[in-house]
């Protein structure tokens, strides 16, 4: 791949009203659906970025935070800079790491969270696409998808919908970066059909 085409891809679940994860880091309103081919989704990644709290989150969950496939690299200012197997821990500037990382040849990069990482490199530029799973769950509180901060107009590139979970799947692109791809890890025949618009007859008088 030429320089800076590999794509920087914020994908992640959220809620309907916009969190991704619950006021104490809960994840347990997350839905599964068999129609998500997880393991070709992984194929399109080869690196997972993200920062100390989401990693932690996965190390409570036992292991070192390794993903399959995938080289994880950690941004923290707390934890020590260390190398584990899989796992890079960072206390450098996200922004110059990843940008560092863009450059490489490589599949595509994944921003696994959270959302002040995801802040931080949207505002430096080097968020590619944003692409969410909507839930159809309502937490009332939680932590955002994204912190305050300036905004951002994103371009529609695909959708799915998963009728048996209620999951809405959509992918966007942000303006001045490597387009989004289609979702291409759903598993056929398992998407809903878009709703032709129903014809209203008109009644004679």
């Amino acid at each position: 791949m030429p320089a800076m085409s590999r794509r920087l891809r914020y994908q992640v679940a959220v809620s309907l009203d916009g969190f991704i994860a619950g006021a104490n880091g809960e994840y347990d309103w997350i839905v599964m659906d068999p129609a998500i081919d997880f393991a070709a989704l992984y194929k399109e990644f080869d690196t997972a970025v993200m920062g100390r709290k989401t990693y932690q989150m996965m190390t409570a969950q036992g292991g070192n935070g390794a993903m399959p496939g995938l080289e994880v690299v950690v941004f923290s200012r707390t934890l020590p800079a260390a190398t584990h197997r899989g796992v890079r821990i960072y206390n450098d500037d996200p922004r110059d790491v990843v940008a560092t990382l863009k450059a490489k040849p490589g599949r595509d990069i994944w921003l696994f969270g959270g959302g002040s990482l995801f802040r931080s490199l949207l505002d430096a530029r080097l968020v590619d696409t944003v692409e969410v799973a909507v839930m159809p769950a309502l937490l009332g509180a939680g932590i955002p998808l994204l912190p305050s901060g300036g905004s951002t107009t994103l371009v529609l590139a695909d959708q799915r919908i998963l009728p048996k979970s209620g999951i809405v799947m959509l992918a966007y692109s942000v303006p001045g970066g490597v387009p989004a791809p289609d979702i291409r890890y759903v598993k056929a025949g398992k998407v809903q059909a878009k709703k032709q618009p129903q014809r209203v007859a008109r009644r004679r008088t």
